[in-house]
């Protein structure tokens, strides 16, 4: 599965170890009942269709890593933080794949 998503572009381009590492807020899109049923300790739920009101609490709190079920909620969430100005923030794609970076 990893290898289809780097042909389609869906895996991350960068080094989110690192990012983790410098302290980065994980925001996780997903809804609060998704969120409940698992969710990586210390991470923010801030479902996808509240995340344009929550720019305003986000915007001190760089870096940002987005992630969601699939990696498709966290892209858009990326996007509309980029547009609000929000520069380093990035998709972490599935809640699973990010977790992984906390268990090492």
């Amino acid at each position: 599965m990893e290898w289809l998503k780097k042909i389609l572009g869906l895996s991350p381009k960068v080094d989110l170890g690192a990012l983790i590492e410098q302290g980065a807020l994980i925001v996780d899109v997903r809804t609060p009942a998704e969120y409940a049923t698992g969710h990586i300790e210390g991470s923010i739920n801030i479902p996808m269709d509240k995340i344009s009101k929550s720019i305003s609490k986000l915007k001190d709190k760089q870096p940002i890593i987005t992630c969601c079920a699939s990696g498709a909620r966290s892209r858009a969430a990326e996007g509309i933080l980029k547009s609000a100005g929000i520069e380093a923030v990035y998709n972490g794609g599935s809640w699973y794949t990010v977790a992984k970076y906390f268990s090492k």
